[in-house]
């Protein structure tokens, strides 16, 4: 009797398919993966509640992937553990974690057509002929590739293989589903739609699921929570609003979405905090709260939202270039030795801005944030 991450291959088929599964609670507690004196994962921390939808985001070598694959078990920290569901998994080789796993590059099985595919870890799990017919149909289905059984992965177009491994890695009812950059071989119209699609399927089947990906938007619209990672370091751990309205380090604030940066002089009072905008020679109020900044310089983080462009030909900003994308229009603005970007909502009774004008620039404090000054 093949046992599955502590449920037998028995009472795994008595499962149904689309019942949402209460298990898969990860837990990763101080992991360190040292490859010689580069550490790639560096005293990670971090909790994924049963049936939760996480992102690993980061550039390449921020250690993303291989956080993944010693949750997986393809990998063996240097210290720290991993628990699922509050039991360690450190010591337990990956193919008995009983984890689901779906690769950029499908991986599937060129000389078995899309049903043997799937029923692969269902026979792997000793499933009889029956049940295995039945839950291949079922995800088959989940998928949307109902009548393609019978077809061979190079009949396939890459969503289509990309679906069939998605369902392997369901079909058994996995605690845990994990993808690495699953998407990242796709096109970009093809890409969007296999991510509403894993939503739903997430929804309805109800496996925790951490996902890999470098691609900001891909992780904002896909994840109940997104783990920023740098240079092996977590950055911040929260759902896609927070990273994007409540940066906690210059680097998610420049990495989540397009920001200006904008050098800033600080004094205190004992409620607020003013702030002088050295290159625009303005001064704005900001709340203790938005600044972390312990120095008396930093630097102001603003999103393009909230810059406020007026015509105004005494003033020293200059329209380099813009770009009209239909309800806004993104403006490149040089200000001294700054160029910073304003995005502004297009008034159809006014003109669109053009390169050589002056500008005057106007800063919502509002929704600011002013970290260190770069050292």
């Amino acid at each position: 009797m093949t046992i599955t991450a502590g449920i037998t291959a028995d009472q795994s088929a008595a499962m149904p398919l689309t019942t949402k599964n209460q298990r898969g609670a990860v837990s990763v507690d101080a992991i360190t993966k040292a490859f010689g004196s580069v550490k790639a994962v560096d005293g990670v921390s971090l909790s994924v509640q049963p049936g939760e939808f996480v992102a690993l985001l980061g550039s390449s070598g921020s250690g993303k992937s291989t956080l993944l694959m010693m949750i997986a078990g393809f990998e063996a920290p240097t210290s720290g553990d991993i628990k699922l569901d509050g039991v360690r998994m450190n010591d337990v080789p990956g193919h008995r974690r009983g984890f689901g796993m779906v690769f950029q590059n499908y991986s599937l099985f060129p000389h078995m057509n899309v049903a043997e595919n799937i029923a692969y870890p269902l026979r792997r799990r000793g499933m009889g002929g029956r049940d295995i017919e039945r839950e291949v149909t079922k995800a088959l289905k989940l998928v949307a590739l109902d009548g393609y059984g019978t077809r061979l992965p190079s009949q396939l177009s890459g969503g289509q293989q990309q679906r069939v491994a998605l369902a392997r890695a369901l079909v058994f009812r996995p605690p845990l589903l994990l993808m690495d950059e699953p998407l990242g071989a796709l096109d970009r119209k093809l890409r969007q739609q296999l991510q509403m699609e894993i939503k739903l399927i997430h929804k309805e089947v109800g496996s925790t699921i951490i996902f890999v990906t470098h691609d900001q938007e891909e992780a904002l619209s896909m994840a109940d929570r997104v783990a920023v990672l740098e240079r092996g370091q977590l950055q911040q751990f929260g759902s896609p609003r927070q990273l994007y309205e409540d940066p906690a380090t210059a680097f998610v604030a420049g990495f989540i979405g397009e920001m200006n940066f904008l050098p800033v002089e600080l004094r205190r009072s004992s409620g607020d905090v003013g702030a002088t905008i050295i290159p625009l020679g303005t001064q704005i109020i900001l709340q203790k709260n938005q600044v972390i900044s312990e120095d008396d310089r930093g630097l102001l983080a603003v999103r393009p939202e909230y810059i406020r462009l007026d015509l105004d030909d005494d003033a020293t900003a200059t329209v380099l270039e813009s770009a009209y994308t239909g309800m806004n229009q993104s403006v490149l603005v040089q200000v001294g030795d700054i160029r910073l970007t304003a995005r502004t909502a297009v008034d159809p009774g006014r003109p669109l801005f053009q390169s050589g004008q002056r500008v005057r620039i106007a800063i919502d404090a509002e929704h600011t944030r002013v970290f260190p000054a770069a050292p």
